[in-house]
Protein backbone atom coordinates (compact mmCIF):
# COMPACT_ATOMS: atom_id res chain seq x y z
CA UNK A 1 0.00 0.00 0.00
CA UNK A 2 3.05 2.57 0.96
CA UNK A 3 4.44 1.68 -2.59
CA UNK A 4 0.87 2.96 -4.08
CA UNK A 5 0.63 5.67 -2.21
CA UNK A 6 4.08 7.13 -2.52
CA UNK A 7 2.92 6.48 -6.67
CA UNK A 8 0.42 8.99 -6.67
CA UNK A 9 3.14 11.99 -6.93
CA UNK A 10 3.35 14.71 -4.90
CA UNK A 11 4.29 16.91 -7.68
CA UNK A 12 0.60 16.73 -8.99
CA UNK A 13 -0.58 17.43 -5.60
CA UNK A 14 1.16 20.70 -5.14
CA UNK A 15 -0.16 21.52 -8.61
CA UNK A 16 -4.15 21.08 -8.57
CA UNK A 17 -4.32 21.85 -4.77
CA UNK A 18 -2.59 23.63 -1.96
CA UNK A 19 -3.36 22.28 0.96
CA UNK A 20 -4.51 24.00 3.87
CA UNK A 21 -4.46 27.38 2.17
CA UNK A 22 -7.87 27.60 1.04
CA UNK A 23 -9.99 29.76 2.80
CA UNK A 24 -13.41 30.97 1.51
CA UNK A 25 -13.06 33.59 -0.85
CA UNK A 26 -15.14 36.42 -2.56
CA UNK A 27 -12.30 38.03 -4.38
CA UNK A 28 -12.94 41.76 -4.93
CA UNK A 29 -16.79 41.13 -4.93
CA UNK A 30 -17.27 37.63 -6.50
CA UNK A 31 -19.03 35.87 -4.57
CA UNK A 32 -17.90 32.05 -4.74
CA UNK A 33 -21.00 30.15 -3.45
CA UNK A 34 -23.53 32.09 -5.66
CA UNK A 35 -21.84 31.43 -8.62
CA UNK A 36 -21.04 27.68 -7.57
CA UNK A 37 -25.03 27.79 -7.54
CA UNK A 38 -25.81 29.36 -11.01
CA UNK A 39 -23.13 27.14 -12.72
CA UNK A 40 -24.49 24.29 -11.34
CA UNK A 41 -28.25 25.68 -12.78
CA UNK A 42 -26.61 25.99 -16.13
CA UNK A 43 -25.84 22.51 -16.28
CA UNK A 44 -29.13 21.39 -15.06
CA UNK A 45 -30.73 23.60 -17.92
CA UNK A 46 -28.42 22.20 -20.66
CA UNK A 47 -28.74 18.45 -19.18
CA UNK A 48 -32.46 17.99 -19.09
CA UNK A 49 -32.75 20.07 -22.48
CA UNK A 50 -30.57 17.22 -23.62
CA UNK A 51 -32.27 14.21 -22.29
CA UNK A 52 -35.82 15.65 -22.96
CA UNK A 53 -35.37 16.90 -26.48
CA UNK A 54 -32.00 15.30 -27.54
CA UNK A 55 -31.44 11.66 -26.47
CA UNK A 56 -30.48 9.54 -28.01
CA UNK A 57 -28.53 11.45 -30.07
CA UNK A 58 -24.99 12.92 -29.91
CA UNK A 59 -25.86 16.25 -29.49
CA UNK A 60 -28.62 18.80 -28.47
CA UNK A 61 -30.12 21.60 -31.30
CA UNK A 62 -31.18 24.41 -28.73
CA UNK A 63 -32.72 26.53 -31.69
CA UNK A 64 -35.05 23.78 -32.72
CA UNK A 65 -35.58 22.00 -29.51
CA UNK A 66 -34.12 18.68 -31.26
CA UNK A 67 -31.28 16.24 -31.38
CA UNK A 68 -28.47 15.09 -34.20
CA UNK A 69 -25.51 12.88 -34.10
CA UNK A 70 -22.25 14.38 -34.77
CA UNK A 71 -19.33 12.33 -33.71
CA UNK A 72 -20.60 8.69 -34.21
CA UNK A 73 -24.04 7.88 -32.53
CA UNK A 74 -22.96 7.24 -29.11
CA UNK A 75 -25.48 9.66 -26.97
CA UNK A 76 -22.43 11.11 -27.03
CA UNK A 77 -23.20 14.35 -24.43
CA UNK A 78 -24.42 11.55 -21.57
CA UNK A 79 -21.40 10.31 -22.11
CA UNK A 80 -19.55 13.35 -21.70
CA UNK A 81 -21.87 14.75 -19.26
CA UNK A 82 -21.62 11.61 -16.85
CA UNK A 83 -18.64 12.78 -14.37
CA UNK A 84 -19.55 16.18 -14.89
CA UNK A 85 -22.53 14.83 -12.72
CA UNK A 86 -20.52 12.83 -10.30
CA UNK A 87 -18.81 16.39 -9.23
CA UNK A 88 -21.59 18.32 -9.09
CA UNK A 89 -22.29 15.64 -6.28
CA UNK A 90 -25.85 13.99 -7.88
CA UNK A 91 -24.97 10.83 -7.41
CA UNK A 92 -28.03 8.92 -8.45
CA UNK A 93 -28.33 10.36 -11.73
CA UNK A 94 -24.47 9.33 -12.27
CA UNK A 95 -25.95 5.58 -11.39
CA UNK A 96 -28.57 5.79 -13.96
CA UNK A 97 -26.75 6.83 -16.61
CA UNK A 98 -24.39 4.19 -16.41
CA UNK A 99 -27.28 1.83 -16.18
CA UNK A 100 -28.38 3.36 -19.33
CA UNK A 101 -25.08 3.63 -21.59
CA UNK A 102 -24.56 -0.48 -21.02
CA UNK A 103 -28.17 -0.88 -22.15
CA UNK A 104 -28.23 1.46 -25.33
CA UNK A 105 -24.62 2.19 -26.25
CA UNK A 106 -23.35 -0.14 -29.01
CA UNK A 107 -19.80 0.17 -30.89
CA UNK A 108 -20.31 -2.29 -33.70
CA UNK A 109 -21.79 0.00 -36.03
CA UNK A 110 -21.27 0.92 -39.46
CA UNK A 111 -20.10 4.48 -38.74
CA UNK A 112 -17.36 6.70 -40.14
CA UNK A 113 -15.80 8.19 -36.78
CA UNK A 114 -13.08 10.08 -35.55
CA UNK A 115 -10.61 8.71 -33.69
CA UNK A 116 -9.06 11.55 -32.08
CA UNK A 117 -12.73 12.92 -31.08
CA UNK A 118 -13.84 8.95 -30.30
CA UNK A 119 -10.64 8.67 -27.79
CA UNK A 120 -11.09 11.79 -25.73
CA UNK A 121 -14.43 11.72 -25.67
CA UNK A 122 -16.17 8.36 -25.59
CA UNK A 123 -12.64 6.38 -24.08
CA UNK A 124 -12.02 9.06 -21.58
CA UNK A 125 -15.35 9.62 -20.53
CA UNK A 126 -16.19 5.79 -20.05
CA UNK A 127 -12.41 5.49 -18.45
CA UNK A 128 -13.25 8.27 -16.09
CA UNK A 129 -16.51 7.46 -14.85
CA UNK A 130 -15.31 3.36 -14.44
CA UNK A 131 -12.73 4.98 -11.95
CA UNK A 132 -14.97 6.99 -10.37
CA UNK A 133 -17.63 4.60 -9.96
CA UNK A 134 -17.03 3.30 -6.86
CA UNK A 135 -16.58 7.26 -5.55
CA UNK A 136 -20.61 7.27 -6.95
CA UNK A 137 -21.90 4.55 -4.84
CA UNK A 138 -21.93 1.93 -7.32
CA UNK A 139 -21.91 -1.72 -6.26
CA UNK A 140 -18.56 -2.40 -8.40
CA UNK A 141 -17.91 -5.77 -9.38
CA UNK A 142 -14.75 -8.38 -7.49
CA UNK A 143 -11.45 -7.24 -9.16
CA UNK A 144 -12.24 -3.60 -9.73
CA UNK A 145 -10.99 -1.67 -10.86
CA UNK A 146 -9.26 -4.01 -12.97
CA UNK A 147 -12.55 -4.89 -14.15
CA UNK A 148 -16.22 -3.50 -14.90
CA UNK A 149 -18.56 -2.87 -17.40
CA UNK A 150 -17.56 1.19 -18.49
CA UNK A 151 -13.96 -0.28 -18.64
CA UNK A 152 -14.86 -2.98 -21.03
CA UNK A 153 -16.93 -0.44 -23.00
CA UNK A 154 -13.93 2.03 -22.92
CA UNK A 155 -11.86 -1.23 -24.00
CA UNK A 156 -14.50 -2.44 -26.74
CA UNK A 157 -14.16 1.27 -28.46
CA UNK A 158 -10.74 1.88 -28.26
CA UNK A 159 -10.13 -1.63 -30.20
CA UNK A 160 -12.48 0.01 -32.70
CA UNK A 161 -9.76 2.35 -33.20
CA UNK A 162 -6.75 0.72 -33.48
CA UNK A 163 -7.46 -0.15 -37.23
CA UNK A 164 -6.28 3.37 -37.66
CA UNK A 165 -2.93 2.63 -36.03
CA UNK A 166 -1.96 0.27 -38.82
CA UNK A 167 0.30 2.79 -40.77
CA UNK A 168 3.83 2.42 -41.94
CA UNK A 169 4.70 5.69 -39.65
CA UNK A 170 2.56 4.04 -36.65
CA UNK A 171 0.70 7.87 -36.93
CA UNK A 172 -3.00 7.21 -37.29
CA UNK A 173 -5.46 8.05 -40.09
CA UNK A 174 -8.45 10.81 -38.90
CA UNK A 175 -11.25 8.65 -39.56
CA UNK A 176 -12.21 4.81 -38.86
CA UNK A 177 -15.17 2.52 -39.50
CA UNK A 178 -16.03 1.11 -36.56
CA UNK A 179 -17.53 -1.58 -38.19
CA UNK A 180 -15.09 -2.23 -41.37
CA UNK A 181 -11.57 -0.48 -40.49
CA UNK A 182 -10.19 2.14 -42.34
CA UNK A 183 -12.20 2.90 -45.80
CA UNK A 184 -10.36 2.30 -48.64
CA UNK A 185 -9.32 5.91 -49.95
CA UNK A 186 -9.08 6.97 -46.79
CA UNK A 187 -7.03 10.64 -46.88
CA UNK A 188 -3.58 9.85 -44.99
CA UNK A 189 -3.65 13.56 -43.83
CA UNK A 190 -3.97 14.06 -40.14
CA UNK A 191 -3.29 17.03 -38.18
CA UNK A 192 -0.71 16.85 -35.21
CA UNK A 193 -3.15 16.58 -32.22
CA UNK A 194 -4.98 13.76 -34.35
CA UNK A 195 -1.77 11.53 -33.89
CA UNK A 196 -0.55 12.61 -30.60
CA UNK A 197 -3.11 12.61 -28.44
CA UNK A 198 -3.54 9.01 -27.13
CA UNK A 199 -1.41 8.57 -24.52
CA UNK A 200 -3.28 9.58 -21.11
CA UNK A 201 -6.68 7.56 -22.21
CA UNK A 202 -4.53 4.66 -24.20
CA UNK A 203 -1.84 4.30 -21.39
CA UNK A 204 -4.64 3.93 -18.58
CA UNK A 205 -6.46 1.62 -20.49
CA UNK A 206 -3.04 -0.51 -20.99
CA UNK A 207 -2.42 -0.38 -17.51
CA UNK A 208 -6.04 -1.17 -16.08
CA UNK A 209 -6.74 -4.29 -18.65
CA UNK A 210 -2.93 -5.85 -18.77
CA UNK A 211 -3.11 -5.32 -22.60
CA UNK A 212 0.05 -3.39 -23.96
CA UNK A 213 -0.97 -2.86 -27.27
CA UNK A 214 -3.03 0.79 -26.46
CA UNK A 215 0.09 2.48 -24.88
CA UNK A 216 2.49 1.03 -27.27
CA UNK A 217 0.77 2.43 -30.12
CA UNK A 218 -0.17 6.04 -28.43
CA UNK A 219 3.73 6.37 -27.48
CA UNK A 220 5.07 5.18 -31.15
CA UNK A 221 2.80 8.04 -32.58
CA UNK A 222 4.46 10.64 -30.31
CA UNK A 223 7.98 9.33 -31.29
CA UNK A 224 7.43 9.32 -34.69
CA UNK A 225 6.14 13.40 -34.33
CA UNK A 226 9.12 13.89 -32.80
CA UNK A 227 11.69 12.77 -34.71
CA UNK A 228 9.91 14.10 -37.22
CA UNK A 229 10.28 17.63 -36.32
CA UNK A 230 11.98 20.40 -38.06
CA UNK A 231 15.44 21.34 -37.38
CA UNK A 232 14.49 24.70 -35.08
CA UNK A 233 12.24 21.91 -33.47
CA UNK A 234 8.64 22.62 -34.42
CA UNK A 235 6.44 21.11 -35.82
CA UNK A 236 3.83 21.84 -38.48
CA UNK A 237 -0.43 21.29 -38.61
CA UNK A 238 -0.99 18.74 -40.71
CA UNK A 239 1.06 15.57 -41.68
CA UNK A 240 0.75 12.68 -44.05
CA UNK A 241 0.95 9.45 -42.04
CA UNK A 242 1.74 7.12 -44.73
CA UNK A 243 5.12 9.01 -45.79
CA UNK A 244 5.60 11.12 -42.60
CA UNK A 245 5.76 14.48 -45.06
CA UNK A 246 4.46 17.93 -43.78
CA UNK A 247 1.10 18.75 -45.57
CA UNK A 248 0.52 22.20 -43.64
CA UNK A 249 4.02 23.69 -42.43
CA UNK A 250 2.22 26.28 -39.84
CA UNK A 251 3.92 25.80 -36.75
CA UNK A 252 2.42 27.33 -33.41
CA UNK A 253 0.46 26.28 -30.10
CA UNK A 254 -3.52 26.25 -31.23
CA UNK A 255 -5.93 24.40 -33.76
CA UNK A 256 -4.34 20.63 -34.96
CA UNK A 257 -1.63 20.79 -32.59
CA UNK A 258 -2.73 21.66 -28.94
CA UNK A 259 -3.41 18.45 -27.64
CA UNK A 260 -0.54 17.12 -28.22
CA UNK A 261 2.09 19.12 -26.51
CA UNK A 262 -0.89 19.47 -23.86
CA UNK A 263 -0.81 15.49 -23.67
CA UNK A 264 3.33 15.36 -23.44
CA UNK A 265 2.99 16.88 -20.12
CA UNK A 266 -0.06 15.15 -18.66
CA UNK A 267 1.64 11.74 -19.92
CA UNK A 268 4.98 12.68 -18.26
CA UNK A 269 2.84 13.16 -15.12
CA UNK A 270 0.48 10.25 -15.26
CA UNK A 271 3.12 8.05 -16.27
CA UNK A 272 6.61 9.54 -14.45
CA UNK A 273 8.30 9.70 -17.70
CA UNK A 274 11.06 11.30 -18.33
CA UNK A 275 11.17 11.04 -22.26
CA UNK A 276 7.85 12.65 -22.61
CA UNK A 277 8.60 15.61 -19.87
CA UNK A 278 12.08 16.20 -21.83
CA UNK A 279 10.46 16.61 -25.36
CA UNK A 280 7.71 18.76 -24.10
CA UNK A 281 10.41 21.02 -22.66
CA UNK A 282 12.41 21.07 -25.97
CA UNK A 283 9.51 21.64 -27.47
CA UNK A 284 8.93 24.39 -25.20
CA UNK A 285 12.13 26.08 -25.53
CA UNK A 286 11.61 26.41 -29.77
CA UNK A 287 8.16 27.68 -28.96
CA UNK A 288 9.56 30.41 -27.15
CA UNK A 289 12.42 31.25 -29.47
CA UNK A 290 9.96 31.50 -32.52
CA UNK A 291 6.69 31.88 -31.79
CA UNK A 292 6.22 34.03 -28.62
CA UNK A 293 5.44 38.00 -29.01
CA UNK A 294 5.08 40.24 -26.18
CA UNK A 295 3.28 36.96 -24.28
CA UNK A 296 1.21 36.46 -27.17
CA UNK A 297 1.76 33.05 -29.57
CA UNK A 298 1.52 33.36 -33.38
CA UNK A 299 1.60 31.00 -35.86
CA UNK A 300 5.34 30.60 -37.73
CA UNK A 301 6.93 28.86 -41.08
CA UNK A 302 7.92 25.26 -39.35
CA UNK A 303 11.35 25.07 -41.16
CA UNK A 304 12.56 28.95 -40.93
CA UNK A 305 10.26 30.55 -38.11
CA UNK A 306 9.24 33.66 -39.87
CA UNK A 307 5.55 34.45 -38.71
CA UNK A 308 2.85 33.06 -41.10
CA UNK A 309 -0.01 33.77 -39.00
CA UNK A 310 -0.35 37.11 -36.59
CA UNK A 311 -3.61 35.57 -35.18
CA UNK A 312 -4.96 34.19 -31.42
CA UNK A 313 -6.95 31.13 -31.90
CA UNK A 314 -9.69 30.43 -28.58
CA UNK A 315 -8.19 27.09 -28.93
CA UNK A 316 -4.76 28.52 -27.68
CA UNK A 317 -6.22 29.46 -24.50
CA UNK A 318 -5.51 26.10 -22.33
CA UNK A 319 -1.80 27.09 -22.65
CA UNK A 320 -1.68 29.61 -19.17
CA UNK A 321 -3.23 25.94 -17.89
CA UNK A 322 -0.33 23.94 -19.03
CA UNK A 323 2.33 26.34 -18.35
CA UNK A 324 1.11 26.30 -14.57
CA UNK A 325 1.82 22.38 -14.73
CA UNK A 326 5.25 23.15 -15.02
CA UNK A 327 5.49 26.24 -12.55
CA UNK A 328 5.53 28.81 -15.13
CA UNK A 329 3.28 30.95 -13.69
CA UNK A 330 4.51 34.24 -14.06
CA UNK A 331 4.48 33.84 -18.14
CA UNK A 332 0.92 31.98 -17.57
CA UNK A 333 -0.64 34.97 -15.59
CA UNK A 334 0.91 37.54 -18.49
CA UNK A 335 -0.43 35.49 -21.20
CA UNK A 336 -3.63 34.60 -19.50
CA UNK A 337 -4.49 38.33 -19.41
CA UNK A 338 -4.53 38.91 -22.81
CA UNK A 339 -6.27 36.26 -23.36
CA UNK A 340 -8.69 37.65 -20.92
CA UNK A 341 -8.97 40.85 -22.64
CA UNK A 342 -10.20 39.12 -25.43
CA UNK A 343 -12.82 37.78 -23.61
CA UNK A 344 -13.90 41.20 -22.37
CA UNK A 345 -14.11 42.63 -25.81
CA UNK A 346 -17.01 40.43 -27.28
CA UNK A 347 -17.91 38.88 -24.19
CA UNK A 348 -16.49 35.33 -25.15
CA UNK A 349 -13.12 34.28 -27.59
CA UNK A 350 -14.03 33.72 -31.33
CA UNK A 351 -12.37 31.22 -32.76
CA UNK A 352 -9.65 33.61 -34.50
CA UNK A 353 -8.59 37.12 -33.07
CA UNK A 354 -6.05 39.06 -35.69
CA UNK A 355 -3.32 40.29 -32.58
CA UNK A 356 -2.26 43.73 -34.75
CA UNK A 357 -5.55 44.62 -35.62
CA UNK A 358 -7.08 43.74 -32.69
CA UNK A 359 -10.04 42.31 -33.99
CA UNK A 360 -11.97 39.02 -35.16
CA UNK A 361 -10.75 37.35 -38.54
CA UNK A 362 -13.69 36.94 -41.53
CA UNK A 363 -15.37 33.53 -41.23
CA UNK A 364 -13.90 32.66 -37.77
CA UNK A 365 -15.67 35.28 -35.66
CA UNK A 366 -18.02 32.62 -33.67
CA UNK A 367 -17.58 30.99 -30.02
CA UNK A 368 -19.01 27.81 -29.69
CA UNK A 369 -18.53 27.82 -25.92
CA UNK A 370 -15.21 26.68 -25.62
CA UNK A 371 -14.09 25.74 -22.33
CA UNK A 372 -10.18 26.31 -22.58
CA UNK A 373 -9.37 29.76 -20.71
CA UNK A 374 -11.71 28.24 -18.56
CA UNK A 375 -9.53 25.50 -18.06
CA UNK A 376 -6.76 27.67 -17.50
CA UNK A 377 -8.30 30.21 -14.84
CA UNK A 378 -8.90 26.84 -12.85
CA UNK A 379 -5.26 25.51 -12.77
CA UNK A 380 -4.20 29.28 -12.33
CA UNK A 381 -6.03 29.90 -9.34
CA UNK A 382 -5.65 26.62 -7.58
CA UNK A 383 -1.74 27.66 -7.88
CA UNK A 384 -2.63 31.50 -7.05
CA UNK A 385 -5.52 32.53 -5.61
CA UNK A 386 -5.19 35.17 -7.69
CA UNK A 387 -9.01 36.91 -7.32
CA UNK A 388 -8.74 38.29 -11.31
CA UNK A 389 -9.30 34.23 -12.06
CA UNK A 390 -12.67 34.46 -10.38
CA UNK A 391 -13.59 37.91 -12.10
CA UNK A 392 -13.00 35.88 -15.34
CA UNK A 393 -15.54 32.70 -14.02
CA UNK A 394 -18.37 35.60 -13.13
CA UNK A 395 -17.67 37.02 -16.66
CA UNK A 396 -17.94 33.48 -18.22
CA UNK A 397 -21.43 33.33 -16.36
CA UNK A 398 -22.60 36.43 -16.84
CA UNK A 399 -21.70 36.18 -20.54
CA UNK A 400 -22.89 32.60 -21.53
CA UNK A 401 -26.35 33.48 -19.91
CA UNK A 402 -27.04 36.66 -21.12
CA UNK A 403 -25.85 35.98 -24.83
CA UNK A 404 -26.36 31.90 -25.53
CA UNK A 405 -29.04 30.90 -23.45
CA UNK A 406 -32.07 29.80 -24.71
CA UNK A 407 -35.19 28.04 -23.61
CA UNK A 408 -33.50 24.43 -24.93
CA UNK A 409 -30.04 24.81 -23.77
CA UNK A 410 -27.12 26.93 -24.46
CA UNK A 411 -26.49 28.10 -28.07
CA UNK A 412 -23.17 28.13 -30.15
CA UNK A 413 -22.74 31.72 -30.76
CA UNK A 414 -22.56 31.96 -34.39
CA UNK A 415 -20.86 35.66 -34.17
CA UNK A 416 -19.72 37.24 -31.69
CA UNK A 417 -19.95 40.80 -33.18
CA UNK A 418 -23.33 40.95 -33.50
CA UNK A 419 -24.09 37.44 -30.93
CA UNK A 420 -25.89 35.54 -33.67
CA UNK A 421 -26.62 32.07 -32.17
CA UNK A 422 -25.64 28.79 -33.84
CA UNK A 423 -28.17 25.75 -33.62
CA UNK A 424 -25.66 23.82 -31.99
CA UNK A 425 -24.61 22.64 -28.56
CA UNK A 426 -21.60 20.47 -28.38
CA UNK A 427 -21.19 17.90 -25.86
CA UNK A 428 -17.95 19.53 -24.40
CA UNK A 429 -20.10 22.10 -23.22
CA UNK A 430 -21.02 19.97 -19.96
CA UNK A 431 -17.83 18.24 -20.37
CA UNK A 432 -15.74 20.94 -19.88
CA UNK A 433 -17.23 24.48 -19.71
CA UNK A 434 -19.21 23.83 -16.93
CA UNK A 435 -17.34 21.36 -15.44
CA UNK A 436 -14.20 23.46 -14.91
CA UNK A 437 -16.55 26.46 -13.82
CA UNK A 438 -17.79 24.78 -11.28
CA UNK A 439 -14.47 23.63 -10.03
CA UNK A 440 -13.09 27.05 -10.15
CA UNK A 441 -15.70 27.93 -7.43
CA UNK A 442 -16.05 24.97 -6.01
CA UNK A 443 -12.94 24.96 -3.00
CA UNK A 444 -13.80 22.03 -1.65
CA UNK A 445 -14.43 19.33 -4.48
CA UNK A 446 -13.03 15.46 -4.33
CA UNK A 447 -11.44 16.37 -7.31
CA UNK A 448 -9.60 19.15 -4.85
CA UNK A 449 -8.52 16.30 -2.74
CA UNK A 450 -5.10 17.26 -1.09
CA UNK A 451 -4.30 13.64 -0.04
CA UNK A 452 -6.13 14.12 3.08
CA UNK A 453 -8.59 11.50 2.23
CA UNK A 454 -8.25 8.36 0.31
CA UNK A 455 -9.75 4.60 -0.22
CA UNK A 456 -7.56 0.97 0.06
CA UNK A 457 -9.04 -0.88 -2.47
CA UNK A 458 -8.04 -4.31 -2.38
CA UNK A 459 -7.55 -5.90 -5.52
CA UNK A 460 -6.23 -9.12 -7.26
CA UNK A 461 -2.70 -7.88 -7.45
CA UNK A 462 -2.71 -6.48 -3.41
CA UNK A 463 -3.74 -3.63 -2.12
CA UNK A 464 -4.35 -0.06 -4.13
CA UNK A 465 -4.88 3.46 -2.87
CA UNK A 466 -7.55 5.57 -4.83
CA UNK A 467 -9.15 9.00 -4.54
CA UNK A 468 -6.65 10.25 -3.05
CA UNK A 469 -6.51 13.53 -5.45
CA UNK A 470 -4.03 14.39 -7.89
CA UNK A 471 -6.58 13.75 -11.02
CA UNK A 472 -5.02 14.48 -14.39
CA UNK A 473 -7.76 15.83 -16.61
CA UNK A 474 -7.60 14.84 -20.44
CA UNK A 475 -8.12 16.68 -22.93
CA UNK A 476 -11.56 16.33 -22.95
CA UNK A 477 -11.92 17.37 -18.99
CA UNK A 478 -12.51 13.60 -18.05
CA UNK A 479 -10.32 13.28 -15.11
CA UNK A 480 -8.28 10.18 -14.46
CA UNK A 481 -6.92 8.45 -11.20
CA UNK A 482 -3.32 8.44 -11.21
CA UNK A 483 -3.03 5.68 -8.56
CA UNK A 484 -5.39 3.91 -10.55
CA UNK A 485 -2.73 2.56 -13.04
CA UNK A 486 -0.73 1.01 -10.18
CA UNK A 487 -3.79 -1.22 -8.85
CA UNK A 488 -3.71 -3.83 -12.09
CA UNK A 489 0.20 -4.58 -12.74
CA UNK A 490 0.16 -8.87 -13.29
CA UNK A 491 2.85 -10.37 -11.71
CA UNK A 492 4.17 -13.42 -12.76
CA UNK A 493 3.45 -16.33 -11.11
CA UNK A 494 6.96 -17.53 -10.91
CA UNK A 495 7.88 -13.74 -9.53
CA UNK A 496 5.45 -14.57 -7.12
CA UNK A 497 7.25 -17.88 -6.04
CA UNK A 498 10.62 -16.04 -5.94
CA UNK A 499 8.93 -13.47 -3.87
CA UNK A 500 7.09 -15.83 -1.18
CA UNK A 501 10.38 -17.71 -0.96
CA UNK A 502 12.50 -14.69 0.04
CA UNK A 503 9.64 -13.70 2.65
CA UNK A 504 10.20 -17.06 4.13
CA UNK A 505 14.05 -16.62 3.91
CA UNK A 506 14.38 -13.39 5.52
CA UNK A 507 12.01 -14.72 8.46
CA UNK A 508 15.51 -17.08 9.00
CA UNK A 509 17.63 -14.22 8.67
CA UNK A 510 15.54 -11.49 10.63
CA UNK A 511 19.04 -10.99 12.70
CA UNK A 512 21.82 -10.42 10.32
CA UNK A 513 22.19 -7.76 7.88
CA UNK A 514 20.69 -8.07 4.83
CA UNK A 515 19.39 -4.88 2.54
CA UNK A 516 16.09 -4.98 0.52
CA UNK A 517 14.90 -3.41 -2.20
CA UNK A 518 12.12 -3.11 -4.26
CA UNK A 519 12.55 -4.76 -7.86
CA UNK A 520 11.19 -5.43 -11.12
CA UNK A 521 10.94 -7.65 -13.96
CA UNK A 522 8.74 -5.41 -16.36
CA UNK A 523 10.31 -2.61 -17.93
CA UNK A 524 8.92 0.92 -16.84
CA UNK A 525 7.64 -0.46 -13.45
CA UNK A 526 8.16 2.38 -10.83
CA UNK A 527 7.95 0.36 -7.54
CA UNK A 528 9.10 1.88 -4.59
CA UNK A 529 11.37 0.70 -1.42
CA UNK A 530 9.11 -1.51 0.59
CA UNK A 531 9.58 -3.43 3.92
CA UNK A 532 10.90 -7.21 4.53
CA UNK A 533 6.89 -8.49 4.90
CA UNK A 534 5.83 -6.12 2.33
CA UNK A 535 4.49 -8.53 -1.36
CA UNK A 536 6.81 -6.83 -3.35
CA UNK A 537 9.50 -6.93 -1.23
CA UNK A 538 12.67 -8.65 -2.89
CA UNK A 539 16.30 -9.38 -2.09
CA UNK A 540 18.65 -7.06 -4.09
CA UNK A 541 20.82 -10.33 -4.64
CA UNK A 542 20.76 -11.53 -7.91
CA UNK A 543 17.71 -13.66 -8.45
CA UNK A 544 16.28 -13.35 -11.33
CA UNK A 545 18.33 -11.89 -14.19
CA UNK A 546 15.33 -10.46 -15.98
CA UNK A 547 14.51 -8.35 -12.75
CA UNK A 548 15.91 -4.53 -12.65
CA UNK A 549 16.37 -2.65 -9.38
CA UNK A 550 14.22 0.77 -9.81
CA UNK A 551 14.98 4.28 -10.41
CA UNK A 552 13.44 7.02 -8.53
CA UNK A 553 10.07 8.08 -10.10
CA UNK A 554 11.27 10.85 -12.43
CA UNK A 555 8.40 13.41 -10.67
CA UNK A 556 8.56 12.30 -7.22
CA UNK A 557 9.75 15.07 -4.80
CA UNK A 558 10.82 15.17 -1.63
CA UNK A 559 8.23 16.27 1.37
CA UNK A 560 8.05 20.26 1.46
CA UNK A 561 6.33 22.53 3.09
CA UNK A 562 2.86 23.38 2.16
CA UNK A 563 3.95 26.98 0.51
CA UNK A 564 6.13 25.23 -1.82
CA UNK A 565 3.27 25.06 -4.93
CA UNK A 566 5.08 23.30 -7.68
CA UNK A 567 8.03 21.08 -8.83
CA UNK A 568 9.26 19.71 -11.42
CA UNK A 569 12.71 17.56 -11.93
CA UNK A 570 13.22 18.25 -8.54
CA UNK A 571 12.96 21.97 -8.68
CA UNK A 572 10.39 23.33 -6.42
CA UNK A 573 8.77 26.70 -7.21
CA UNK A 574 8.27 28.43 -3.69
CA UNK A 575 5.42 30.86 -3.25
CA UNK A 576 6.47 34.36 -2.69
CA UNK A 577 3.28 35.95 -1.51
Amino acid sequence: MLRLFHSLGWFWLWVLHLPGQLAPVTGKGVDVAHYRERVKSMFYHAYNNYLENAFPYDELRPLTCDGQDTWGSFSLTLIDALDTLLILGNVSEFQRVVSVLQESVNFDIDVNASVFETNIRVVGGLLSAHLLSKKAGIEVEAGWPCSGPLLRMAEDAARKLLPAFQTPTGMPYGTVNLLHGVNPGETPVTCTAGIGTFIVEFATLSHLTGDPVFEDVARKALKTLWKNRSEIGLVGNHIDVITAKWVAQDAGIGAGVDSYFEYLVKGAILLQDKELMSMFHDYNKAIKNYTKFDDWYLWVQMYKGTVSMPVFQSLEAYWPGLQSLIGDIDNAMRTFLNYYTVWKQFGGLPEFYNIPQGYTVEKREGYPLRPELIESAMYLYRATQDPTLLELGRDVVESIEKISKVDCGFATIKDLRDHRLDNRMESFFLAETVKYLYLLFDLDNFIHNSGSSFDVVLTPYGECVLGAGGYIFNTEAHPIDPAALHCCKKQKEEQWEVEDLMREFYSLQRNKKFTLTRTSNKKGDEGQKDSADSPSGCCKEKINSKQKERQIPLLSCPSQPFNSKLAVLGQVFLDNT
